[in-house]
């Protein structure tokens, strides 16, 4: 009889678990934004092969259909780069990003952090520049998350190919690159599409996908304006682990974002 009873409790303890981590499909979102960006970029090259880069950039919502129009963020970047040899680029930063769109009151709630790595490969072929880029970054968010939910340290790989052409004769430089961008550590619930399908799930994805394309016109011996457009894909996977309701929240939102900007480059 006691045999009987354990089969039994421990039959009810597991369908009451599969019923709490059912996911519940609530309505998708798109978010359309156009931004205006700003920049300034410091730039020093030694003999040796080192660089250091110090940039501030702007961010403005011309139109946003989330958060309406006004300051977005900022971020302010320092980068050390090493070439050791011709056609490879190895660099470390570290930047600091302030979001206008959160809670002022709490610096928490807008002040981020992030940390990278990059390798980045390029090859000379006459009037055509291919450079192939791979960065990992870790985001390190200062407010309370659930880590059910969010992760406190995101990490990611981005992916860039990019092509810059020279003109003869010419101060400007057209290029253009596209960049992907892969989660590492999305939460576990994140990893599982809203269909509740194994077969469609159960890994990391694909959160944001950019190309941008510009000219860069040295306008003195020191001075570059970049005038560029650049439009990107988000993906965000929104979850809420409503344990009491039984059921996981998952909300996919699509980001379309459309960029116009301007950057002035000091180098030495």
């Amino acid at each position: 009889m006691r045999r009987h009873l354990y089969i039994i409790f421990l039959l009810v303890f597991v369908a009451l678990n599969t019923q709490a981590w059912e996911y519940q499909s609530i309505a998708d979102s798109t978010v359309q934004s156009a931004q205006m960006r700003v920049g300034f970029n410091w730039n020093k090259k030694w003999d040796n092969g080192l660089r250091l880069h110090l940039g501030e950039e702007l961010r403005f919502d011309m139109y946003n259909t989330a958060t309406g129009a006004g300051f977005n963020r900022s971020y302010t970047t320092l980068t050390l780069a090493y070439a050791p040899v011709q056609y490879v680029k190895i660099d470390a930063g570290y930047t600091l990003k302030i979001y206008g769109t959160k809670d002022w009151s709490d610096y928490n709630e807008w002040l981020r952090h992030r940390v990278f790595f990059s390798v980045t490969g390029s090859y000379k072929w006459d009037l055509l520049k291919l450079s192939l880029r791979e960065r990992a970054m870790c985001e390190l968010r200062t407010d309370s998350v659930n880590q059910l939910e969010k992760n406190q340290y995101g990490w990611f790989l981005r992916s860039r190919l990019s092509a810059e052409f020279y003109v003869p004769g010419k101060p400007v430089k057209p290029y253009a690159w596209v960049e992907m961008t892969n989660t590492l550590n999305a939460p576990e619930y994140q990893q599982y599409y809203k269909d509740n399908n194994p077969a469609n799930g159960g890994h990391q994805f694909i959160c944001q996908v950019r190309t941008q394309a510009g000219v860069k016109w040295r306008v003195a011996k020191h001075s570059t304006l970049d005038f560029y457009y650049r439009f990107a894909w988000g993906n965000d996977r929104d979850i809420n682990v409503t344990k009491k309701k039984q059921y996981i929240e998952l909300t996919e939102k699509t980001t379309f974002r459309h960029s116009i900007g301007i950057s002035y480059d000091l180098d030495w």
